[in-house]
């Protein structure tokens, strides 16, 4: 992520109705989504503070550039044009105390990881975006929860309120607002200092792989990789090509994302581009709205449809092609390459017969977004334990019909959406040669919300994606 010039403005208010896009009733500003229906909010108990809160956000710089927005709207087009592949992965829900160097570097370890067998299975260069630098916030199923007869709100983030169930831990809090963007900022440092400063250098493919992994199945054959990755850059020294001075070698470009669950904070780091005359959200360079608050009239939507940032769209089990034409239509109406993703989470067995309807829909409109496939969310369950899980087996079984399905429409399976941590958890069942099994559930269940890959697991299902896109390749030739 490399900073450069910009003409972005912070406004001294959280928008400026002087540039909003076009006039009269209807016409879109950073403020306009105050006046639909807002799902997944919590009940802010104080609203004076709120707004104080959204006034000293507003004045903050800018997380992000515009500049770095429109590299990865460029990036995500070529992805779209069958020339790339998105890998958008991190956790379910950051915590503000992950947010160190070591936490991020642990993430960023993983991520890194998959994204170099990913491009060394399929020869495709591989768009990198984190859930990572302001993932705080979470939708609930339920407003509260009840433990042993007491109801108290649920845990919605870090951005909102504390895990402890207390009722003031779990009484939404302005503050934390505020708290969110600092931790962003100091996560995102730490990322430009490691993608830029020589962590993410091809020379150290070998070094990403932590001793808990290196004794796996999957680590040893993450080696194998790393040794031919590792010889083919001395035969191409060999051959008289000068690697130290190739930078893509030697750095990447990690791009930041979140879920926009949040319109206050999102409007409040929303700015107005001088050069370009577009407003950019600049908590991330790119943001997408949830299964559950795509609601046409919603918030979410109005909010997101203003803005230039890639703009990326959970697409469940119950959208139907209709709605998702229409969300394609408030979202992208110029059919801009790049603006789009959608992200299917359908679940293991429902892609075969959901997900055709869904992309002919598409197409027929003319719209061509990044298809990515969320292979997390729709196979979340509980477990005899007691604990909230997913099967690694339905995670692949689900990427591979969103495979099959995009071979037999004649379209290109665009990416894949995980939730993973480089950490040694035992969150989701199943593995190699180290299986996690439900009665292991309990040893290192850490997660602040939704289960995750651990780092065995994420190279073991990265090696299978990168099987898939390297048939896919084979059948076009």
């Amino acid at each position: 992520m490399t900073a450069s010039d910009t003409h972005t403005t912070a406004p001294a208010a959280p928008y400026r109705p002087d540039t909003a896009a076009g006039t009269g009733e209807g016409a879109w500003s950073p403020a306009s989504w105050r006046g639909r229906p807002a799902a997944q909010q919590p009940d802010w108990p104080d609203p004076e503070e709120l707004r104080r809160v959204e006034d000293t956000l507003a004045l903050q710089p800018p997380l992000v550039l515009p500049d770095e927005i429109l590299d990865l709207r460029h990036s995500l087009a070529q992805v779209a044009a069958g020339e790339g592949f998105l890998l958008q992965a991190g956790d379910c829900a950051e915590r503000f105390s992950s947010c160190t160097e070591s936490g991020v570097r642990s993430k960023l370890r993983v991520i890194l990881q998959v994204a170099i067998l990913l491009t060394y299975g399929s020869g495709l260069p591989v768009v990198k975006v984190g859930r990572i630098g302001g993932q705080f916030g979470k939708p609930r199923s339920r407003p509260t929860e009840t433990i042993d007869g007491t109801e108290l709100p649920a845990y919605r983030g870090d951005i909102v309120n504390g895990p402890e169930f207390t009722p003031e831990a779990r009484r939404a809090d302005a503050t934390r607002l505020l708290r969110a963007y600092q931790h962003s900022s100091a996560a995102l440092n730490v990322l430009r200092a490691l993608t830029l400063g020589g962590y993410a250098d091809l020379g150290q493919v070998h070094d990403w792989n932590q001793e808990f992994v290196r004794g796996s199945a999957a680590g040893q054959r993450y080696e194998k990789a790393a040794d031919d990755i590792t010889w083919a850059l001395r035969f191409m020294s060999a051959c008289g090509v000068d690697t130290r001075s190739q930078a893509a070698l030697h750095q990447i470009q990690l791009y930041t994302s979140h879920e926009a669950l949040l319109p206050h904070y999102e409007q409040a780091l929303t700015r107005y581009d001088e050069k370009r005359r577009t407003w950019f959200d600049t908590s991330a360079h790119m943001v997408w709205i949830g299964d559950r608050t795509r609601q046409l009239d919603g918030a979410h939507v109005e909010l997101l449809s203003g803005i230039g940032n890639p703009v990326g769209v959970k697409v469940g089990p119950t959208t139907t092609p209709g709605q998702l034409r229409e969300l394609c239509e408030r979202l992208d109406p110029d059919r801009a390459p790049g603006r789009l993703v959608l992200i299917s989470r359908l679940g293991a067995g429902k892609a075969t017969e959901l997900l055709p309807p869904l992309l002919r829909a598409v197409r027929d409109a003319g719209h061509a977004p990044v298809w990515a496939c969320d292979p997390m969310h729709g196979n979340t369950f509980v477990s005899d334990s007691g604990y909230k899980t997913r099967r690694l087996s339905d995670i692949t079984t689900e990427v591979a019909e969103f495979f099959a399905v995009h071979r037999q429409e004649g379209l290109h399976p665009g990416g894949i959406h995980l939730e993973l941590t480089g950490d040694d958890v035992t969150e989701c069942l199943g593995g190699d040669l180290e299986e996690v099994l439900d009665t292991h559930l309990a040893t290192r269940y850490e997660t602040a919300c939704d289960p995750r890959l651990n780092a065995v697991q994420s190279i073991e299902l990265a090696f299978r994606v990168g099987e898939f896109l390297r048939e896919l390749r084979r059948g076009e030739r």
